[in-house]
């Protein structure tokens, strides 16, 4: 492979951005399916979709995505790639856009309002993943970061946010490796 003398800036500032998006959409997506095993919150809502259902989240034209199937009872996991089309598909219009997001620096639903992300299928159920997103950042993240990345913020009881957020880091560790030794 041949390296260029200079890479521009804006060059080495979207593969940054995209290295990013990248690693951030892996955890992400595993840090959805962990918190739908771990917390009641987020296997209610996501009880509400039928079992099969899967949702992809991406960056415009072509990724970085995750993909996920919800089984029964409201607990997702990861799955490489949908059968078909998926059923729900968040997806970001630019990767700045999607770098903004999980950098904390504007949370999920200020995207949607700042017409930054598109909803391919059922309204109500974007809506529910937004707030499987929500919980699971109040859950995972320190109480500032969360507060900036939610809408609304739900206090939750200390002990409560760092037993869950523990099993669901070891959760989402676990996928991780599994999918690095996948080769995804």
């Amino acid at each position: 492979m041949i390296l260029p003398d200079k890479i521009s800036k804006e060059a080495l500032g979207y593969e940054a951005q995209k290295a990013y998006v990248t690693t951030m959409m892996a955890v992400v997506g595993s840090g959805l399916a962990a918190a739908s095993r771990v917390d009641e919150t987020v296997q209610r809502e996501l009880s509400a979709f039928p079992p099969g259902y899967q949702v992809s989240m991406t960056v415009f034209p072509a990724g970085p995505d995750f993909f996920l199937r919800v089984g029964e009872h409201g607990v997702a996991e990861v799955i490489s790639a949908p059968v078909g089309k998926p059923d729900l598909t968040i997806r970001f219009k630019h990767m700045a856009h999607a770098f903004l997001v999980f950098s904390f620096q504007e949370g999920t639903a200020r995207a949607f309002a700042n017409d930054r992300m598109i909803a391919d299928g059922n309204l109500s159920h974007a809506i529910r993943l937004v707030r499987c997103l929500n919980q699971m950042e109040t859950l995972i993240l320190p109480k500032l970061v969360a507060q900036r990345a939610v809408k609304r913020y739900t206090d939750v009881p200390f002990v409560e946010k760092i037993t869950k957020a523990a099993r669901i880091y070891g959760l989402v560790t676990k996928s991780l490796v599994t999918q690095l030794a996948a080769g995804k």
